[in-house]
């Protein structure tokens, strides 16, 4: 299925939770966020600048940088904003479901390695990432996209700037030529359309570093960083709203976190509570899948909820907690099944989809 157009300039769009089953996401069916127009680059005269404080500031040509050693990755990239139309009352901004979120295999440069060949001096405290995309916002009046790493994290194994998504080179609307993916962190830091890197010896006070903060949240400190991911769950089969047949069926889904490993799946069915098998992340980096075995109990319409527990001991929340700018909202996904007898309805038993 094709992702469901919220926006279309610019274009943001979300992937079905359907799609999101198992494995990684076909490219088409990946979910799109833009805050700016897509810019259109042409690789063969593009360039990384690579600038501030570098004992070898220079400008990469793609080529360059694919003649380092490459990784390929399997990561789980997730919108800060992704469940803000669960919120109540939803926050101001794109109205996103449960979709803005999508695993895929990356290939590219580690970007600390970029950053050793290109000599980041000791002196450095953040790396500034600029991308092509541009746009107007007050008061600053028409800016670049850009986001700012810690150099601890800018110099951790996981980010990488990524030049193929899955088989294919990214797409206009997924970064080309390059774009920076940080795992585990939410996707405002994943900059597309990569032009600059930037080392600064002073934080850098942007205008979106500034916007993606939590504000107004019970519990957190006010202006606190939208930062790692928080552990999150979803029900992939069956669909909000199917019938099924009165007859055991296998639930399932995927569960991830920026926090830690997931511990534990509880899944609640009408009353019910159960724990879930947690299967291995995909290729070992990608969100865990869960199954659950259900026998419902009665025909008739079922609701079917999904918690996961990260191993940094966070639970998602079983209400949203509300903030100014509907970050981060985690709450547990809940459907509706609709349970009718087989022989009355001549619907055959299943459990796989």
């Amino acid at each position: 299925m094709r992702p469901i157009r919220l926006t279309d300039d610019p274009p943001n769009a979300e992937a079905s939770i359907s799609d999101l089953d198992g494995g990684t996401v076909p490219n088409d069916r990946f979910y799109v966020r833009c805050n700016f127009p897509v810019p259109r680059l042409d690789a063969a005269t593009w360039r990384l600048e690579v600038a501030g404080a570098f004992d070898g500031p220079r400008a990469w040509s793609l080529d360059d940088l694919q003649a380092l050693p490459s990784v390929d990755r399997t990561i789980t990239l997730e919108c800060a904003g992704n469940g803000r139309t669960l919120m109540m009352p939803a926050p101001p901004g794109t109205p996103w479901g449960l979709g803005a979120v999508g695993t895929a295999r990356f290939r590219g440069v580690r970007l600390t390695d970029l950053l050793a060949a290109s000599g980041l001096r000791d002196s450095a405290v953040e790396l500034v990432f600029t991308g092509a995309d541009r746009g107007t916002v007050e008061p600053e009046g028409n800016i670049a996209y850009e986001f700012n790493l810690d150099r601890d994290l800018a110099v951790d194994d996981g980010p990488i700037l990524a030049w193929a998504m899955g088989d294919e080179h990214l797409s206009a609307e997924h970064g080309f030529p390059l774009r920076l993916i940080v795992p585990g962190q939410y996707g405002m830091r994943s900059v597309k359309w990569l032009t600059r890197i930037t080392a600064v010896e002073q934080p850098f006070i942007g205008h979106f570093p500034r916007k993606y903060r939590y504000r107004g949240e019970r519990g957190v400190a006010d202006g606190e960083p939208v930062g790692a991911v928080r552990v999150r769950s979803l029900i992939t089969f069956p669909r909000d709203g199917t019938r099924l047949p009165m007859a055991p069926i296998a639930l399932r889904g995927i569960a991830w976190s920026g926090r830690g490993p997931i511990t534990s799946v509880e899944v609640k069915a009408s009353g019910d509570r159960m724990q879930s098998s947690i299967g291995d992340p995909v290729d070992g980096t990608g969100p865990a899948t869960w199954t659950c075995d259900w026998t419902p109990p009665f025909a008739g319409s079922h609701r079917i909820a999904v918690r996961a527990t990260d191993g940094s001991g966070h639970p998602q929340p079983e209400a949203p907690v509300w903030n100014e700018g509907g970050y981060g909202n985690n709450v547990v996904q809940a459907i509706t099944v609709h349970v009718v007898d087989i022989a009355e309805q001549g619907l055959q038993p299943h459990g796989s989809g």
